[in-house]
């Protein structure tokens, strides 16, 4: 009894003490958000602000029209992204985890070698500008990515061979369910832990996502938030560049390195916020996911 309750204290101070550590680096960067410019320059970066400052997020949100713009884009592709990534996923796995599907070794592997090889970034421009002409469109923010999925697919296939009972998919049969029934009503409300994991992953890539912005969209009217964020980076990085040249004049009004900070911040605090509701999700699908004996 006793060594089992120096256990759990000892689990329990070490779980506490890794979430320290885990959220240290974020309100290290909210404090440095939120600290004035000179006072960093001065003192470096602290955990408590030496000197409170809004200053680099009046400066950011003084262009409240685009970051509003930008976040309506990000949701937009990250919602469409998921499901439709999610979707491709599980048709895709499905057939894959049925020893009933012809060449089912060869789609496997074929599935599995996009992960080792692919055509390469000059190739997958070229196909989709010219060839698909997405150039400066949002749905280059949204297809390549769900072209890029093979790890879920393969994923998502061990599941449906490990955790779904064929004795199941039988017996649905036998009552006459064909297979979109089955797939609908059966495989994806057993697959709902799987379905909320990869569904986060896919999630936290759309949102992240910059890199197809920017060899994608040349219109800002289309920047996602992360593309526009750097791009306000650019312009303070060139501000700062300015300043040491001697044009002090407009590069002194802007807090440098705060903004740094105060970007990082608008980036990333909208998917911390939304994910406690997507892990009460996870934990439902969880629940309702098992298979009971």
């Amino acid at each position: 009894m006793y060594s089992n309750r120096v256990y759990q204290i000892t689990v329990h101070f070490v779980l506490i003490a890794m979430a320290i550590a885990a959220a240290f680096p974020f309100l290290l960067l909210i404090s440095a958000s939120l600290t004035e410019e000179q006072a960093i320059i001065r003192n470096g970066y602290s955990l408590i602000p030496d000197q409170f400052s809004f200053d680099a997020y009046v400066y950011l949100f003084n262009q409240y029209s685009l970051i509003l713009r930008s976040y309506g884009i990000t949701t937009f592709i990250t919602i469409v992204g998921t499901i439709l990534g999610l979707l491709i996923t599980t048709l895709i796995a499905y057939p894959l985890s049925r020893n009933v599907l012809p060449f089912r070794s060869f789609l496997s592997f074929f599935v599995f070698f996009t992960l080792l090889f692919n055509g390469g970034l000059v190739p997958m421009y070229l196909v989709y500008t010219d060839l698909f002409h997405m150039k400066d469109t949002i749905w280059s923010l949204i297809i390549p990515n769900l072209l890029t999925n093979g790890f879920y697919i393969l994923l998502m296939r061990s599941f449906f061979s490990t955790s779904i009972p064929g004795e199941v998919v039988e017996s649905a049969y036998v009552d006459g369910a064909s297979e979109w029934v089955i797939y609908c009503k059966i495989v994806l409300p057993l697959a709902l832990p799987s379905l909320a994991t990869i569904g986060l992953m896919l999630m936290i890539s759309y949102w992240n996502d910059w890199f197809n912005g920017l060899i994608f969209i040349n219109d800002g009217s289309l920047y996602s938030i992360q593309n526009l964020l750097n791009r306000m980076l650019s312009d303070v990085q060139y501000l700062q560049q300015n300043s040491l040249s001697g044009q002090t004049a407009v590069a002194s009004s802007v807090p440098l390195a705060s903004v740094r900070m105060a970007i990082a911040v608008i980036g990333v605090l909208p998917l911390i916020a939304a994910y406690p509701f997507f892990q009460k999700f996870f934990v439902k699908g969880l629940t309702i996911g098992a298979v009971k004996g």
